[in-house]
């Protein structure tokens, strides 16, 4: 599985490269019996239908012509955007949503809650700081990172 995943990060790279796109992730999943390559790709202002669906015409072309081909089955191939509710998954991720509205899912509960929504203002080793909305005030709350299960982008309502 990673073997796919590494040949089609190499063979997607020179394509995203050459349209100033960004790569966000590549996954191999069986669902429902059918294999699915996603490749979820991005830049500045973000990623149209038209940027997936050049990429995936590229792409679809220099996967046919790996040698040997790493796919035992047949796939679908989806070029997406990562979209706007993307989730967090590395330090750059967090650096990049400081000031923009998040949420956070966490393993044990703070102050009652396992979910907390506001804008992100900082973070650091240890801790994130959010700022969320009580009632009429605005919080300011810290959460330990060891504590963060799962942290996306998030629409502010």
């Amino acid at each position: 599985m990673s073997e796919i995943i590494t040949k089609v990060t190499d063979t997607v790279q020179p394509i995203l490269d050459e349209h100033r796109f960004s790569l966000y992730s590549v996954e191999y999943v069986q669902e429902g019996g059918s294999w699915y390559l996603r490749v979820y790709i991005d830049k500045d202002g973000g990623i149209s239908i038209d940027d997936c669906a050049s990429v995936s015409d590229e792409l679809s072309e220099k996967l046919d012509q790996i040698d040997p081909d790493p796919f035992a089955d047949q796939y679908f191939l989806e070029v997406s955007s990562p979209g706007v509710e993307r989730p967090l998954r590395n330090e750059q991720d967090y650096q990049d949503a400081i000031d923009q509205y998040i949420n956070v899912s966490l393993y044990q509960k703070i102050k009652g809650k396992k979910v907390f929504e506001g804008t992100l203002k900082d973070i650091n080793q240890e801790e994130l700081t959010l700022i969320v909305k009580e009632k009429t005030n605005r919080k300011e709350i810290k959460i330990p990172r060891e504590l963060i299960s799962k942290a996306r982008l998030a629409i502010e309502f």
